[in-house]
């Protein structure tokens, strides 16, 4: 008798749980209502705005903006408030977050070679938000009771203290099925078709992007391969469903070209890089040296350093404060959940205040972590180190955390802080020379010339593009 209650129990959980599918017109999983959705995707674009940041270009903004609105009418969710930005990372990426939060990279701009291409990008994010994919893994995953995978290379032990827990920021990194692919790569088509953008383009896409990930050997990149897995068999599914119709609308390649001339290519120096071992960040005049072999991740608002093996790391991060120093560290550390104070103690970093704190952190089952917060005064601003490790390795690790604080200071030398960002130039070719010649004159490293070639939709740098034709370059 308790079994069949507990059945019916289940049942009703389930039915309760089921809605329509809006694409497919089928009930299915879904522990999570539209409105629910919607809270979720603000929240997810708080974060993203805080931890990436968004490109400063109000007329490429405009732009992107327009094309994804003249697609959203088409969508099978056409209610939905929807919202596009452009993020300010060189990664190739785009993705949807839910409720309608649509994002491209610059980096993918830079990548993409006309109107169409990034209509059926943004076609397929689309496609993603009107199936509600990302609502059904969750769902999924809520029911196993599966941990969320974090992009970071933070281990997932310190996600928490990294910043990166919160529930919307962990939802852009779930990784979708393929047969949620193969839909979103039918809608994408669908809804370029219908909003009269050549659907063919997304086949140059999906190609160029081919190219790129066998520049890396087809694993450990970043951006869009990572989250949306691309097979031969999607490009061909893909061919597959692009009639003479949907490639005799103009692809507007000059057009998209021209929009894209001078967005900023690759790292941003202005917001922090690294060169030979040290990180220099020239607008807020500040450098630190990196342990060697550590994987270091830069944010708008966050520097993430982390040994190979996850089992170590060291965040920075700054505010503008006036706030005492000893004062501070323990407003910082109370944002620890569960952590217990060991010792606090004053301290002078090259001639800057500075505070320590150590903590412990208790985790059921699983062992202590130790956190040590460095927080250093420098021109109004309080810089806060926090470095992780078990309780018991971190002795191990203190010398290597004690170098990284000792190295921070005041960046004094012109050529760091006066360092500025590479543009993308779009040049019109002479159909004689081969695109070497170009980049060569444009001062491009050799080493850029491969994915230069790709970018220009070009076989390699030997090729010569035709005559008057829009090409890419870096100065």
């Amino acid at each position: 008798m308790k079994r069949t209650a507990v059945l019916c129990f289940i049942l009703i959980l389930f039915a309760a749980a089921c809605a329509i599918n809006p694409v497919t017109g089928k009930r299915e999983l879904a522990l999570i209502s539209e409105q629910g959705e919607i809270e979720m995707g603000k929240e997810t674009d708080a974060q993203i705005a805080q931890e990436y940041g968004y490109y400063v270009d109000p007329e490429l903004t405009k732009y992107v903006v327009s094309i994804g609105m003249t697609l959203a009418p088409h969508t099978h969710r056409p209610n939905l408030v929807y919202h596009f930005a452009v993020l300010d990372t060189p990664v190739v990426n785009a993705f949807a977050a839910p409720g309608g939060y649509i994002y491209v990279t610059r980096g993918i701009l830079a990548l993409m070679n006309s109107e169409s291409e990034l209509a059926v990008v943004l076609g397929h994010e689309l496609g993603h938000v009107a199936a509600r994919h990302s609502v059904r893994q969750l769902s999924k995953q809520i029911l196993v009771a599966v941990g969320l995978a974090v992009g970071s290379i933070v281990s997932e032990k310190f996600a928490q203290i990294a910043g990166i827990a919160g529930l919307g920021a962990q939802l852009l990194f779930l990784k979708y099925s393929r047969d949620d692919e193969r839909e979103a790569d039918a809608l994408g088509v669908q809804y370029a078709r219908a909003g009269q953008f050549n659907s063919g383009e997304m086949v140059a896409f999906f190609s160029a992007l081919q190219r790129y990930g066998d520049m890396s050997g087809g694993n450990s990149l970043p951006g869009f391969l990572s989250t949306h897995p691309l097979t031969s068999e999607r490009i061909q599914n893909v061919k597959a469903m692009i009639g003479e119709n949907d490639v005799a609308f103009p692809a507007k390649r000059d057009e998209y070209l021209g929009r894209i001339n001078d967005i900023i290519y690759g790292d941003d120096p202005r917001q922090g890089f690294v060169e030979n071992g040290v990180f220099y960040h020239p607008e807020l005049g500040f450098m630190f040296g990196l342990p060697q072999q550590w994987q270091v991740q830069n944010t708008p608002v966050q520097v993430t350093l982390a040994d190979a093996d996850g089992n170590a790391a060291i965040l920075l991060r700054a505010e503008k404060s006036g706030d005492d120093l000893s004062a501070y560290v323990r407003k910082q550390a109370a944002a620890i959940e569960g952590g217990q104070f060991v010792t606090e103690q004053a301290d002078v970093v090259n001639g800057l205040a500075a505070h320590h704190g150590v903590y412990n952190i208790p985790r059921q089952d699983q062992d202590t972590l130790r956190a040590r917060l460095t927080c250093i005064r420098k021109n109004g601003y309080i810089y806060t180190f926090s470095q992780l490790s078990k309780a018991i390795d971190f002795n191990r690790f203190d010398p290597t955390f004690r170098r990284v604080i000792a190295s921070f200071g005041e960046l004094r030398d012109p050529s760091y802080l006066n360092r500025q960002p590479q543009h993308l130039r779009i040049e019109r070719a002479d159909g004689q020379r081969p695109l070497k010649e170009y980049l060569n004159s444009a001062s491009v490293k050799k080493e850029a010339w491969t994915y230069m070639a790709i970018m220009n939709e070009l076989k390699d740098a030997e090729a010569v593009p035709r005559r008057n034709q829009l090409i890419k370059v870096i100065r």
